[in-house]
């Protein structure tokens, strides 16, 4: 059976995300992130292309490694200024009808107990169209930001997440109990006492004694998506995501990673299809051939070398103005991102990159692959990337925005869905049922949050 192909729009709370230089372009509007209608707008042409979700990625801390100095950062709004990406999700939700939301949010820095309320109430206000991508960071100015020295060491800030997971799901889904909200007008009682339970925990890094204060969202937990490839990231992923994203410049980079997570799924008794897949992936579209690559040389024109190594020294580590633009990468291991070090030096062996060529590669659309051509074409090299790579979809980035997403809504979509490649409609329910089909509005076994729900056989609570 043909898989359908899934699609998320990947944005940011910010100027330009991953395509750095391109709001000087004069079709491109996100110098405009600051302001609702901007947001209303991109919602509203998502959501006409029946897009699964807008991934909103999210940052703290100051691209500083380059130069050791936030000024490259600053001068190309290398994603500073950058904004809360959860202050964006209801403005959006109440525009549209089924879009989902993916947020990052950074849990090294967010203490549980307001986190899981937050939530909840966004699960609560889009009616079960939330998910969390959850992630642990890698800025050493965010850590300074939050008065520590530097962040904490690469594989312990999993082994923190692990812990705050099992605090959050025990808030999310063993709290209150389904019925506990009776609202019963005649007695005057809203809640029934009896069915809202104590959380208790005592961990290496959390202590927590308290009762969740939303009462059950439509989802109770988030969509979980998680976008880290180290090992370390796999296994994290293997044990708790719904959804993982990834970045790679090939097939070749990205096919061994999805094996990977379904391999380690499978060994955590979780069936490896039910993680869906996302890889980044930017497409430049036009009505020829000729049209496409005309608008992606004039994409070029507006890239941000400078603004591209400030980013890429953010994800590595590496202070890349201290190479010679001829000069080849190599491998180097830190406490920041492993994956995008990885991209390019060894994941794939046979490429060799130069600083020259990473600047070239990450000025549009980051770290993926860039495909540019006719709806027929882009739809050729979509499927033949999703078969090379087994992913379930794609996280698409933008050059300029909203107009990248309005040609794949009014060309891509139509040509995926003459194929048969696409939904043809919206499925009801919330965004859970919409990614894993009618009644999975909530989490099922043998996934680990299930454990905690009242009436389980182990939870930690009263």
């Amino acid at each position: 059976m043909t898989r359908e192909i899934r699609l998320n729009a990947f944005a940011m709370n910010c100027v330009t995300h991953q395509s750095p230089g391109l709001w000087t372009h004069p079709r491109d509007r996100t110098a405009e992130y600051n302001r609702l209608p901007y947001w209303l707008d991109l919602a509203r042409a998502l959501e006409r292309g029946r897009f699964d979700g807008l991934f909103l990625a999210d940052v703290l801390g100051v691209y500083d490694v380059y130069g050791n100095s936030p000024d490259a950062a600053l001068k190309h709004a290398t994603q500073t200024p950058a904004n809360e990406p959860l202050l964006l999700i209801s403005a959006m939700a109440a525009a549209t009808q089924h879009l989902g939301f993916g947020v990052t949010s950074n849990l090294s820095f967010e203490p549980p107990y307001p986190f899981a309320r937050r939530m909840s109430t966004l699960d609560h206000l889009t009616e079960g169209r939330i998910g969390w991508n959850v992630v642990t960071g890698y800025l050493d100015s965010a850590a300074r930001g939050a008065g520590m020295d530097k962040q904490t060491a690469h594989d312990d800030r999993y082994d923190i997440a692990d812990e705050y997971m099992e605090v959050v799901y025990k808030l999310w889904e063993g709290s209150w109990e389904d019925d506990a909200a009776v609202r019963d007008r005649a007695r005057g009682i809203f809640t029934d006492p009896s069915k809202v339970h104590r959380v208790t925990h005592q961990g290496a890094n959390y202590r927590l004694n308290a009762i969740h204060l939303a009462e059950p969202s439509p989802q109770r937990t988030p969509v979980l998506y998680q976008a880290g490839t180290s090992p370390r990231g796999r296994q994290f992923a293997a044990r708790h995501a719904e959804c993982v994203f990834m970045s790679g410049p090939s097939a070749k980079v990205i096919a061994p990673r999805v094996a990977a997570i379904r391999e380690l799924a499978a060994k955590c008794g979780r069936d490896p299809r039910e993680i869906l897949m996302f890889s980044m992936f930017t497409v430049v579209l036009g009505e020829t051939e000729a049209e496409a690559k005309a608008k992606y040389q004039d994409y070029r024109k507006h890239i941000s070398p400078e603004g591209a190594l400030a980013l890429m020294s953010g994800w590595t580590g590496v202070d890349f103005s201290a190479y010679a633009l001829d000069q080849e990468v190599r491998h180097v291991t830190n406490d920041a991102g492993r994956s995008a070090m990885d991209n390019i030096t060894r994941a794939d062996p046979d490429r060799i990159w130069t600083v020259r060529e990473v600047a070239e590669h990450v000025g549009i659309g980051g770290i993926g692959p860039v495909v540019v051509g006719t709806p027929q074409n882009v739809a050729d090299e979509i499927e033949a990337w999703c078969e090379a790579t087994d992913v379930d979809g794609l996280n698409m980035p933008f050059a300029v925005s909203p107009g990248d997403f309005e040609d794949i809504s009014d060309m891509l979509v139509p040509e995926l869905t003459r194929r048969g490649r696409y939904k043809p409609s919206y499925a009801a329910g919330t965004l859970r049922e919409k990614l894993f089909g009618k009644g999975r509005a909530r989490l099922t076994l043998p996934h680990p949050a299930v454990q905690y729900r009242p009436g389980a056989r182990a939870r930690a609570v009263e």
